[in-house]
């Protein structure tokens, strides 16, 4: 039988929503005021699952402190308290929404994990607004 696992982890970032490709005021009329050329920041809760089969050796169906480790290296390290539309790799041509930060996360932490544990990445923006990915 299959169990699921989380790790909620925590960053703050600030970023812009924009498209580089239309003028100021399609910018402030699509994304409104998160397009604030100055920027605005974000308390990201990030809730990390992974559903996988109990190993009979360990119990675990995941080691938490390793995927906390994970966590830690590949995201948060990265993104907190960082711009990320201009310290962040990922976002320099990638509109830095909460649908794309998390699959940029989903991306780094899924080479990281043994194919036969599923990922999905949920990400709350704020309290109200989340995302997750995959969507199933």
């Amino acid at each position: 039988m299959k169990v699921a696992v989380f790790r909620k982890e925590h960053f703050n970032a600030a970023h812009r929503l924009y498209n580089p490709e239309w003028n100021d005021e399609k910018n402030k009329a699509v994304f409104g005021k998160c397009s604030n050329p100055n920027f605005h920041g974000h308390n990201y809760d990030l809730i990390v699952r992974l559903i996988g089969e109990v190993d009979k050796t360990t119990g675990y169906v995941y080691d938490m402190k390793k995927l906390s480790d994970l966590i830690k290296e590949k995201v948060t390290s990265q993104f907190d308290h960082k711009n990320l539309n201009l310290d962040v790799a990922h976002f320099k041509e990638l509109n830095p929404t909460a649908e794309n930060i998390a699959i940029v996360i989903y991306n780094l932490l899924r080479p990281e994990i043994e194919e036969s544990i599923d990922l999905k990445v949920k990400l709350y923006e704020t309290e109200r607004n989340y995302v997750e990915y995959p969507a199933s």
